[in-house]
């Protein structure tokens, strides 16, 4: 799972998702991307899911970049927890995504086969996704 080893502050609040990209927008590594058209969310746990999926059906061909990273920690409480007594601890870390951000590249590989591994790594994920092609 991909997760900060250190961060200034254990627990982060949470923060407002409306607008659209402003960074990370292009695609700047490989020759393809997955371009997310919804503000979501992504945990550690979908980001992962993806990338295997995407580096199987590939047979670990051509190379893959993660654009994002899951910096923000989560926190939760535990069930039947009465309420007050304060924050719960860290339960998982997220990538926060905004409209028009690219979350995957590739490279080194056909068109159509780079099309098919970012069209089932867009099925883990739960946003809507569309593939682009660098001009």
């Amino acid at each position: 799972m991909l997760m900060p080893k250190k961060t200034k502050f254990r627990k982060s609040h949470k923060s407002k998702r409306g607008g659209k990209a402003s960074r990370l927008i292009k695609v700047s590594f490989g020759q393809f991307g997955l371009k997310a058209m919804e503000a979501h969310w992504l945990s550690s746990r979908q980001i992962e899911a993806a990338r295997r999926v995407m580096t199987k059906y590939t047979k670990r061909g051509g190379k893959i970049w993660i654009r994002i990273f899951p910096d923000r920690s989560v926190t939760k409480k535990g069930g039947e927890i009465p309420m007050g007594k304060g924050k719960g601890p860290v339960d998982h870390y997220i990538a926060a995504v905004k409209p028009g951000m690219v979350l995957f590249e590739m490279d080194g590989i056909a068109l159509d086969q780079a099309k098919e591994a970012m069209n089932l790594a867009a099925h883990k994920l739960p946003i809507k996704c569309k593939f682009i092609v660098k001009h």
